[in-house]
This record gives structure tokens, C-alpha cells and sequence, in this order.
């Protein structure tokens, strides 16, 4: 039972990799709006933010991956478990913040380079899994 909520909990970070990107480019209006910062400056620090929080994050996981699962298979059931928490996450943000003006919605665009993201991340957790299991772990002294 203890493995469960290991993996669970790692699939939340998982999720949360995805939704911090996501978030902000689909809020960079809003931000601008409330902020009152040029949109270039917005763009360059929502860059800055989703590249920082996705190696902080990648890292972490990786860390817990290897410290909390020992190189178990079992870490792979992430690759699926990400998603529920995705979809969750993104509905509790809407609810907390949902858009009252409508200039704050975002374009036709983001929603092409959304589903790139939900396409190629699977991959992404993959791959993450993968190094954490199958690299050695540090032995303890």
C-alpha cells in the first residue's frame, strides 16, 4: 500500500510539471493585465519560469523516484498516472481563477501547442522513469 501512495504522489509531481507551463502560457494576458509589465517581458519570464520549474522538478522526481521506489517497475504505472491529476489540477485552478475578462482567454494557437505538450509528455515521463530505474543508486554509507 505504501508503493501506492508513492507512485501517486509522484504522479502529482508529474502533473504539476505540466500544469505550471500550461498555466502560464495560457495566462500571460492576465498576467500582463494584472502586473502591468510589458507582454515581452511577461513571455521572457514566463520562459525563464517553465524551463527553471521543469529541470527543479524533473530533478526532484527523479530524486524521489529512485529514493522512495528502489528501481521498482512498478514507478512506471506514472506514465498513466499523471493524467487523472492533470485534469484534476486544471479544474481546480479554473475554478479558483476563472476568467472574468474576456481578453484574458487565450488563442486558437495555444491550444495546438497544448496538445503538443499532452502528446509528447508521456514520453517525457518515460524517459524520466527510465533513468531513475534503471541508473545505479548511491550507495548508503
Amino acid at each position: 500500500m505504501k508503493t501506492f501512495f508513492k507512485i501517486n504522489g509522484i504522479s502529482i509531481l508529474y502533473a504539476l510539471m505540466l500544469l505550471i507551463p500550461i498555466e502560464l502560457l495560457l495566462n500571460v494576458l492576465r498576467i500582463s493585465r494584472i502586473t502591468g509589465w510589458n507582454l515581452n517581458v511577461v513571455w521572457m519570464v514566463m520562459g525563464i519560469s517553465a524551463v527553471v520549474s521543469f529541470i527543479l522538478l524533473s530533478s526532484i522526481i527523479f530524486y524521489f523516484t529512485k529514493k522512495l521506489l528502489n528501481n521498482r517497475k512498478s514507478s512506471f504505472w506514472s506514465v498513466l498516472l499523471w493524467l487523472p491529476y492533470h485534469i484534476l489540477f486544471i479544474f481546480i485552478f479554473a475554478s479558483l481563477f476563472p476568467v472574468t475578462n474576456p481578453a484574458d482567454e487565450g488563442g486558437p494557437g495555444d491550444g495546438i501547442i497544448i496538445l503538443g505538450f499532452l502528446f509528447f509528455y508521456p514520453f517525457i515521463v518515460f524517459v524520466l522513469n527510465s533513468f531513475s530505474a534503471y541508473t545505479s543508486a548511491p550507495e548508503n554509507k
